[in-house]
C-alpha cells in the first residue's frame, strides 16, 4: 500500500499513514466508529525531504490482518514542526468538525503596504492569539528573530478577519463572532494607540475550535529567512467549488 506521512497541528505530530490526504482527514476528525467531533489542520509532507524512522515504519505500518490500510503510526510528538523543513511541506489541509476535507496549495503572498492591525490565531509552538501592526512576513521575522530575549525557530498561524476594526479599534463588530468582543477592542484600542507597541496578546491560549468563516487571507508557516503562505479560498470559490466543505463549515456539528 500506498504511504504517506503528515504533520499535523491538532495535536503536533508526525503520522505515517496508508490513508490519503482526504480519507486521512475524515479519520482525524471522526475517527473509524463515527463517534468523534473536532476540526483538524495538517499538512502532507515529501518523504524525499524528511530523515525517517525507514525500519521502524516499515515494522508498524502494515495492513491490518483483515487487508484494512493501517490508519496511523505516530513517528514524534515533540517538536516537530521545528524539526521539519519548509521544503518537505506540501499541500495544507482544513477539516471541519464531521470529516469535510478542503486542500490549499502554497501560493506566493502579495504583502500590502496599508497600516491596519492584525490579527493572528497562532497554531504552532503555541496557540495564543495576537494582534499586531505587523504584516504577517513581518511577524514571522519578528518573532524568529535569535537575537530577541524572546523568540521561536518557527510559527504556523492563520490570520483572521476584523474588518473595519482593522483600522478603527471602535467600529462595529457586525457578524464576527469573536468571544468576549469587549476584550478583543480593549486590546486593540491599546495597540492602535501606542506608538511602540507592535504586538498584543488577545488571547493566551485558544479554548475551543477555530471558526473557519473568520479566516482572512489564510495560513502561513516561516522561519527568519523563509515562508510559505497557503490562501484561503475566495468566498465566491467557497460558495461554488468548495460549497460542501463550506458547508460544512459553518455548521457546527454534536
Amino acid at each position: 500500500m500506498e504511504k504517506h506521512y503528515y504533520l499535523v497541528a491538532t495535536p503536533e505530530s508526525l503520522i505515517a499513514s496508508h490513508l490519503n490526504p482526504f480519507d486521512f482527514g475524515n479519520y482525524l476528525a471522526v475517527g473509524t466508529k463515527k463517534n468523534l467531533k473536532s476540526q483538524s489542520v495538517f499538512f502532507e509532507l515529501d518523504p524525499e525531504k524528511l530523515n525517517l524512522p525507514l525500519a521502524y515504519i516499515d515494522e508498524k505500518l502494515i495492513p491490518y490482518p483483515d487487508g484494512e490500510p493501517k490508519r496511523s503510526v505516530y513517528l514524534s510528538i515533540y517538536r516537530v514542526f521545528e524539526q521539519t523543513p519548509l521544503a518537505a511541506l506540501k499541500n495544507l489541509y482544513l477539516v471541519t468538525d464531521d470529516g469535510k476535507v478542503l486542500e490549499i496549495k502554497a501560493a506566493k503572498f502579495a504583502d500590502e503596504t496599508n497600516k491596519e492591525i492584525h490579527l493572528y490565531q497562532q497554531y504552532n509552538p503555541f496557540t495564543t492569539q495576537v494582534a499586531s501592526k505587523l504584516s504577517p512576513p513581518e511577524f514571522i521575522r519578528f518573532l524568529t528573530d535569535p537575537g530577541k530575549p524572546v523568540s521561536v525557530p518557527k510559527l504556523f498561524f492563520v490570520e483572521l478577519q476584523l474588518n473595519e476594526l482593522a483600522s478603527d479599534p471602535t467600529a462595529p463588530l457586525n457578524n464576527l463572532p469573536y468571544r468576549n468582543p469587549a476584550h478583543l477592542r480593549e486590546c486593540l484600542i491599546k495597540l492602535h494607540g501606542s506608538k511602540e507597541r507592535l504586538t498584543k496578546t488577545v488571547l493566551r491560549e485558544r479554548k475551543s475550535e477555530l471558526p473557519y468563516r473568520t479566516i482572512k487571507d489564510g495560513f502561513f508557516i516561516g522561519e527568519q529567512d523563509n515562508f510559505l503562505f497557503y490562501p484561503f479560498p475566495s468566498h465566491e470559490q467557497l460558495e461554488s467549488t468548495y460549497f460542501s466543505w463550506w458547508r460544512s463549515a459553518l455548521v457546527q456539528h454534536f
